[in-house]
């Protein structure tokens, strides 16, 4: 790819409008699950006894074993989140760019 063809994409205002919105939607995602994660981990280093709580007076299984299967299951839905938008709106954006330069 030659520099000319590469300034002409980085100058083009919608390849700075998706550049911009596919990061910052990707810091906030990214954020979130990081959050989320540090919060489990940090429960179990500093107040284990919280996570061993059982979930039945009777119970075997304790408390953790779901919160810790949620953390698991929100990074499989903000990754499908992420793939969603990708696949819509940042795809609909690199085409359209695409088709600028095509035409220029």
């Amino acid at each position: 790819m030659n520099k000319e063809l590469v300034e002409k994409i980085k100058l083009n205002p919608d390849y700075q409008k998706l550049v911009k919105t596919r990061s910052s939607f990707a810091i906030k995602l990214s954020i979130l699950i990081l959050v989320v994660y540090f919060s489990f981990i940090l429960t179990i280093a500093f107040n284990p006894t919280l996570l061993a709580t059982p979930l039945f007076s009777d119970g075997v299984t304790s408390i953790g074993i779901p919160i810790g299967i949620s953390v698991i299951v929100l990074a499989f839905i903000l990754t499908g989140i992420y793939t969603r938008r990708a696949n819509h709106e940042f795809d609909d954006l690199t085409n359209k760019i695409k088709n600028t330069i095509k035409e220029d």
